[in-house]
């Protein structure tokens, strides 16, 4: 029996671009996140945790500073992606499930990008939340993107995650696994950090091209 999550499915669609030779995102790293860094002064002795490394372009950055991170992500093909590709740093990228898994020890910084909004359904989304608040040392900052321009909403059939779909690459079209999507406005997205212990420091717009013209964030701390 078939128990993969709706939100497993990027592991398919990374087997996919991988099996023919390329990456599925650009390599190019998000601004902001190290901006967030240096804003709120964590140091190279604190302890970072990335949800979502992905192919691990953000990572890349991170670790080239020389920051102490522990990169995770879902899915098994991107872990082994961001281990054979950065070998030197292989020990920092770990696979983990942040809706059913837990770690022993917390973080001066966690940062999310592009993650939540793979989160469809209520519980989910705040099982992301509370896994970040019991994560997060009570003096730290947690940073997270999600696309959306705050204020429209909308939400995919999470049935369909793993259905086959063709999409625009930079290598041409490909057909890959459609994955699940919920935007939601600032509104909501504010209204869900606060109900889970999560108070926002600060928030704004961001945009990462070619993938996302419109990332909502957040900088929060623990309640």
């Amino acid at each position: 029996m078939d128990t993969k999550k709706y939100y497993e499915a990027y592991e398919e669609r990374y087997k996919t671009a991988h099996e023919k030779g390329v990456s599925w995102a650009g390599k190019a790293c998000t601004p902001i996140v190290m901006e967030t860094i240096r804003k709120y002064g964590i140091r190279k002795e604190d302890d970072l945790l990335e949800i979502g490394c992905g192919e691990g372009r953000d990572a890349r950055e991170v670790l080239k500073h020389g920051y102490r991170l522990l990169a995770t992500d879902v899915s098994e093909e991107a872990v082994s992606y961001c281990r054979k590709n950065m070998p030197e740093h292989a020990e920092c990228f770990r696979r983990l499930d942040c809706l059913s898994g837990r770690l022993d020890r917390t973080f001066d910084f966690i940062y999310a990008v592009a993650v939540v909004h793979m989160l469809v359904l209520d519980e989910d989304r705040k099982g992301f939340y509370r896994f970040i608040r019991e994560h997060l040392k009570e003096d730290g900052a947690a940073l997270i993107c999600t696309m959306g321009n705050g204020e429209f909403e909308m939400q995919t059939d999470i049935r369909e995650a793993f259905e086959p779909r063709e999409r625009d690459h930079r290598s041409g079209k490909m057909t890959v696994a459609a994955t699940s999507c919920r935007m939601v406005s600032f509104e909501t997205f504010e209204r869900e950090l606060s109900e889970n212990g999560l108070r926002i420091a600060e928030k704004g717009m961001e945009s990462i091209p070619p993938e996302f013209d419109s990332l909502m964030y957040a900088v929060v701390k623990r309640k």
